[in-house]
């Protein structure tokens, strides 16, 4: 019986604290805070593979710090995007749900494409030359493995959740996917190409 009501009491804080963490009073915060902490995330594991295949000597704190700012500032686009998307195509019918799809891949995608070179580029100090050389590199790239990746994945997010968790599941599959912009950026065979 103790176990019982150990175990419901868990459950009860776990409970309280996500509706604490995703209510509207503190969901950008809470996106911002997973988005940064993910986008990170990536970055460390994409540096340990490289250091692992010998590309690279030890662990880069300030490309780790950098790439998590990154995912800050991609996190409060996409914050403030499901909800004006949400806002503007209620409802969960397929067609709704494909239009998101649609709409989501050619503005938003672009857009966090975007922020992220432009933000790798502010806190790098890089001139505009190497800023324009880089987008037109690698942006593309990236704007390809969008269209694998993201279409099914939003097919899931616009259907089944609500706009609180967006950025949340976003994040989760983006892990996987902030691995792969890692590589994109810090790829020295891509920047030459």
């Amino acid at each position: 019986m103790n176990i019982t009501r150990g175990i419901c009491l868990v459950f009860g804080k776990v409970n309280h604290l996500k509706d604490r963490l995703f209510s509207p009073k503190n969901l950008l915060y809470t996106n911002v805070a997973i988005s940064t902490s993910l986008s990170g995330t990536g970055d460390i594991l994409e540096q340990h593979y490289e250091i692992l295949k010998g590309e690279w000597d030890k662990w880069s704190f300030i490309r780790t710090r950098n790439m998590a700012i990154s995912g800050m500032s991609i996190g409060i686009v996409c914050h403030y995007w499901y909800n004006f998307l949400d806002a503007r195509l209620a409802g969960r019918t397929i067609g709704i749900v494909l239009k998101k799809v649609i709409i989501d891949q050619l503005i938003c995608s672009p857009m966090c494409i975007s922020m992220f070179f432009i933000t790798l580029a502010v806190l790098e100090n890089s001139n505009w030359t190497d800023f324009k050389n880089e987008i037109r590199k690698k942006a593309h790239i990236l704007y390809i493995a969008e269209w694998v990746i993201w279409p099914p994945a939003q097919v899931i997010n616009f259907y089944w959740l609500p706009t609180r968790y967006r950025v949340l599941y976003d994040n989760m599959v983006s892990l996987g996917y902030d691995v792969y912009t890692s590589h994109v950026k810090h790829n020295t065979e891509t920047a030459e190409s």
